[in-house]
């Protein structure tokens, strides 16, 4: 970019007053011009390689840094160190992301009573509204974790009520209980 403006120039003002206030080597002005303006070979293998850096962090989802990127280069038969796919990444403003920490949401050590399993295992149903089992996930959205609370008839299998938080709390449950009964006519 550089040597193209002092080419452009040239004839307004002299190239060694041009590249000390640019700040590059009249030699290496003199370089590029030999070369035809191409780039030096140095900097298009160093386009190739960031080329190739970026597509292993493609493939590894942004979760490798260097020295696990490396590795992969290397198995690709690019033979480059650490320190290389470091400079690489910086170049291209690349970092990779740190997994979070497993967090348990549920606390079973405490004395509060523990709900009589009704069920036994056993989710047939003869009728509607005999046998409800209910269930809460949680899941990852571009905005954070979202929480899904669902119950259903296991009589059908259908899905009669279900409700959404950023929170895993009793509203939670109670509203999705809300919806299965307000859809099925609060039954009996």
């Amino acid at each position: 970019m550089k040597y193209a403006f002092i080419h452009q120039h040239h004839q307004a003002f002299s190239i060694q007053r041009m590249c000390r206030v640019l700040g590059v080597a009249r030699s290496g002005y003199y370089a590029w011009r030999q070369r035809g303006g191409e780039p030096a070979p140095r900097c298009r293998q160093q386009a190739v390689l960031d080329q190739r850096v970026a597509q292993a962090y493609q493939r590894r989802k942004g979760r490798s840094g260097a020295p696990r990127l490396a590795l992969d280069l290397v198995d690709d038969g690019l033979a480059v160190n650490r320190k290389t796919v470091a400079a690489s990444l910086r170049r291209r403003g690349l970092r990779a992301k740190a997994a979070r920490k497993f967090k348990a949401m549920m606390n079973s050590r405490h004395s509060l009573p523990v709900a009589p399993n009704l069920l036994r295992q056993d989710f047939t149903a003869m009728a509607p509204n005999q046998k409800w089992a209910g269930d809460i996930t949680y899941l990852a959205t571009g905005e954070g974790w979202l929480y899904l609370a669902v119950l259903i008839d296991l009589y059908s299998r259908k899905v009669i009520g279900w409700a959404m938080s950023d929170r895993m709390t009793a509203d939670l449950v109670g509203d999705t209980l809300k919806m299965a009964l307000w859809r099925r006519k609060i039954p009996k």
